[in-house]
C-alpha cells in the first residue's frame, strides 16, 4: 500500500481536522477509465492492474489520492481511505484506532430505532467505526447525522459486502444505478466498489452524550 494513504485526516497547521480521513476531497478525481466485460468474471478495466482488485476479487473504484487539496465533499467517500478504514477497524474521522469495550467495536449511526425491533442488529453499514473523541465532529460535520445520531457498539461486525455501481454486461457496459451487493451474490462481478461494508450483530445501543462529554476532542 503506498504510504500516502496511511496519512491520517486532512488538519490545519494547528493540528485540527478538517475533514474526516474517509472524506473526499475536490482535487481528488475519477483517472479516465474503459470498462469491459470480460466472459465469465463480470466488468474489468480493459487495462487492468493487481491494485484494482481487492482479496475478494472486487473491481473497485480508481480514485486520486491528495487529501487536503481543493475542498473537502463531506457525504462523499475516498474508496481507498473507506476501505482501509473499514478493513483495519479506523476511526473514520482521525484514522487511529476506533473505540473497542467488552462490548465491541463503536459505530456513529444514523437515528433508525424504529425501524425493526433489535435495531441495528443485523444491519449492513458502509460507515467506518469511530473513536470516543471524534464522536462529535463526526456529527458536526457529517450530512447523514444531521436529523439524528445514535451512538452503537457491535460485538460482531463481519465483512460481507459492497456498495458501488452495478452495470449491465456487454461489449461497454452500462451503468444501472447504485447498489449494495454481498460478496457471495453473483451479482457483485458486475459492480465497481466504492465502499466495504459490514454487517452489526450483538449490538448495544451507548449514550452519545455521555460518550462525548467524557472525551477530550481532538478536533
Amino acid at each position: 500500500m503506498s504510504s500516502a494513504l496511511l496519512q491520517g485526516s486532512a488538519a490545519r497547521p494547528d493540528g485540527r481536522v478538517v475533514a474526516p480521513y474517509v472524506t473526499a476531497w475536490s482535487a481528488e478525481v475519477d483517472p479516465p477509465h474503459e470498462l469491459v466485460e470480460v466472459p465469465g468474471r463480470g466488468i474489468a478495466y480493459a487495462d487492468e492492474t493487481v491494485s484494482d482488485r481487492d482479496s475478494n476479487g472486487v473491481l473497485w473504484y480508481r480514485t486520486s489520492h491528495c487529501p487536503g487539496q481543493g475542498r473537502p465533499e463531506f457525504g462523499r467517500v475516498h474508496p481507498m481511505r473507506q476501505r482501509r478504514a473499514m478493513r483495519r477497524l479506523l476511526c473514520q474521522v482521525c484514522a487511529g484506532p476506533a473505540d473497542r469495550t467488552d462490548d465491541g467495536v463503536l459505530w456513529l449511526l444514523r437515528d433508525h430505532r424504529g425501524d425493526w425491533p433489535g435495531w441495528p442488529d443485523g444491519m449492513g453499514v458502509t460507515e467506518p467505526p469511530v473513536c470516543v473523541p471524534c464522536l462529535r465532529f463526526s456529527v458536526r460535520v457529517c450530512p447523514a447525522l444531521r436529523n439524528g445520531a445514535v451512538a452503537v457498539r457491535a460485538g460482531r461486525f463481519a465483512v460481507d459486502g459492497v456498495h458501488g455501481a452495478l452495470h449491465t454486461g456487454g461489449p461497454v457496459p452500462v451503468f444501472v444505478g447504485a447498489v449494495t451487493v454481498s460478496l457471495d451474490n453473483p451479482a457483485v462481478r458486475w459492480v465497481r466498489a466504492v465502499s466495504l461494508a459490514r454487517e452489526l450483530r450483538d449490538c448495544t445501543i451507548v449514550d452519545l452524550d455521555e460518550l462525548a462529554a467524557g472525551a477530550s476532542c481532538r478536533t
